[in-house]
């Protein structure tokens, strides 16, 4: 049995659970908030009472969702640019694999530049955690700031391919 695009492609990526794609993801009611806080995830409120799941989901383990069955009406409906690209025959399967490979290694690069910079807080959305290291406390030496420009320039490498690749025309699909 061939295994399904979601399988091959997804389960290798994750950046619409981790806080690459999104900082939180609508919820549609109260109902799936609670049903969502009982399984122990962080729901924010909103202004429309239903509520926002905070990314990256404490959900994600690896690249799979541990809660998939039970996963948000929002989870199960969205679709990356780049799956939608692969379903059309727009992309090949192997070049959304080395897409997600490209993307993950530029996003591995800044968490890197994030770590040596200090910022360790792994809870925030990556844009949140770079905001963070760029304005951060630390004297600005020489070293600090070359390693400011440097992850400047790699997260900049990131929202690129992200835009390109996964995001596209729905950006405005998730927060």
């Amino acid at each position: 049995m061939t295994p399904s695009l979601t399988d091959t492609l997804c389960t290798r990526c994750g950046l619409c659970c981790d806080g690459t794609l999104f900082a939180d993801v609508e919820l549609v009611g109260e109902a799936e908030a609670k049903r969502l806080e009982i399984m122990g995830l962080e729901v924010e409120e909103n202004d429309t009472g239903a509520g926002l799941l905070s990314q990256p989901c404490a959900a994600l383990k690896g690249r799979r969702c541990g809660i998939y069955a039970h996963r948000p009406q929002c989870c199960r409906t969205f679709e990356c640019q780049l799956l939608q690209d692969v379903q059309l025959g727009a992309v090949t399967v192997e070049r959304g694999t080395e897409l997600i490979a490209e993307a993950l290694g530029r996003i591995r690069r800044v968490r890197e530049l994030l770590a040596e910079l200090g910022e360790r807080n792994v809870r925030l959305p990556l844009k949140e955690r770079c905001a963070e290291a760029l304005a951060g406390d630390a004297p600005a030496t020489p070293e600090v700031r070359q390693k400011r420009a440097e992850l400047e320039a790699a997260m900049s490498a990131v929202e690129t391919i992200i835009w390109r690749s996964f995001l596209g025309a729905q950006a405005t699909v998730q927060s």
